[in-house]
């Protein structure tokens, strides 16, 4: 085993190589980079995108006529372009700047945003309470509910309670969380309705969350209790609800559908005809086996709802977690945050991925990955 993991880690060096060159080739060089962000907030609305942008107003005047190759440069001095070009790094070589990009994030320094006077590691820091809460809970959410209930209709299969519950765990899966998310604000967060439920954070003003933290000076057990964790949760239960309305289908249906596939199976047949009662077979032989895909791939379901479910749900609900900053950092060309987030992510899910592979033998002692080939 000890062999087989150092060979899934060692493949994972020219994997992540692969992903990030890609990324580079594609991100890179797509037209409406940070230079011409910067040009475009000078032409119109400076904003944010001139936070960082140094050297006053006698950087850029008339043009002298030079071809500076970005779009929209006409007017602008070529010196205070080639001061852009030199703090965003576009002054080297693309190989040389991919080469750069790779020692560094092997060093785990991803730098500072582009746009937002702030380094990346605590950016993404700064988002990933909200990231965290959302993944978490919507993974062990749907599994308690996704797990007893495949195990239902797959004891009752083909009965009435079996083709309702399909019914509802398929319309269910039909429809957009977005969509759903709104008719919950509708309805019961100051919409049309009711208003019993907040729209923004996890926290109220005035609720602290290191209250709750061991390490902090500010730790309350009688705080934390009675104000932080009923008020974390009360700003999590519709983006939960929301999240939750499709997120169990598939789960429910794999349950089901692979433990009608173990109940079929011979030794089943063998454990009933030697005495053992109906719970002792299901509990004992049949719900280990069913469960191996189950178990094996929740690693793999709660970095999927970490990192890629909750977007539209974090801009409908202004929770501002890592699927938000992702988007935005595309949109504005915040390459040090775009890479660092994808590199995270994908170093992330291949090791997800090992883990994943893992449980398996951790489930099941038979499975052994040393006598196949990676």
């Amino acid at each position: 085993m000890g062999a087989y993991i150092l060979r899934r880690l060692l493949l994972m060096i020219p994997t992540i190589l692969g992903i990030m060159a890609i990324s580079f080739l594609v991100v890179q060089f797509a037209p409406g980079g940070p230079v011409e962000q910067v040009i475009a907030g000078l032409r119109g609305d400076a904003g944010g995108a001139t936070e960082r942008v140094s050297g006053g107003g006698g950087d850029f005047g008339a043009s002298s006529g030079e071809d500076s190759g970005y779009r929209g440069a006409q007017g602008l001095d070529p010196q205070f372009i080639a001061k852009l070009k030199q703090q965003f790094g576009f002054d080297k070589p693309p190989l040389e700047r991919f080469g750069l990009m790779i020692w560094n994030y092997a060093r785990f320094d991803f730098g500072e945003s582009y746009f937002r006077s702030i380094s990346v590691w605590k950016l993404i820091l700064e988002k990933m309470p909200v990231s965290i809460s959302l993944g978490l809970w919507i993974t062990l959410l749907s599994y308690a509910i996704s797990i007893p209930l495949g195990i239902r209709k797959a004891l009752k299969d083909g009965s009435t309670f079996d083709i309702w519950t399909s019914g509802v765990v398929i319309v269910a899966y039909a429809i957009p969380g977005f969509l759903f998310a709104v008719l919950l604000i509708v309805l019961f967060a100051g919409g049309s309705f009711f208003d019993w439920f907040p729209l923004r954070g996890l926290l109220s003003d005035g609720v602290r969350g290191d209250w709750c933290a061991p390490w902090s000076a500010a730790f309350s057990v009688e705080r934390c209790v009675g104000q932080t964790i009923p008020d974390y949760f009360w700003h999590l239960t519709l983006p939960l609800i929301a999240l939750s309305l499709s997120a169990f289908a598939t789960t429910t249906l794999l349950t089901k559908n692979s433990f009608l596939d173990e109940i079929r199976k011979q030794y089943v047949t063998t454990a009933r005809a030697k005495g053992l009662t109906e719970r002792r077979v299901l509990y004992g032989h049949v719900f280990r086996n069913a469960m191996l895909i189950i178990v094996a791939g929740f690693p793999g379901a709660f970095v999927s709802a970490f990192f890629t479910g909750s977007l539209l749900i974090e801009t409908i609900f202004s929770l501002d977690g890592l699927g938000l900053l992702g988007f935005e950092s595309i949109y504005k060309r915040d390459y040090p945050v775009v890479f660092a987030t994808l590199y995270i992510f994908s170093l992330i899910g291949l090791i997800t991925t090992l883990i994943s592979d893992l449980t398996y033998t951790w489930i099941d002692p038979r499975i052994d990955f040393e006598k196949r080939e990676v």
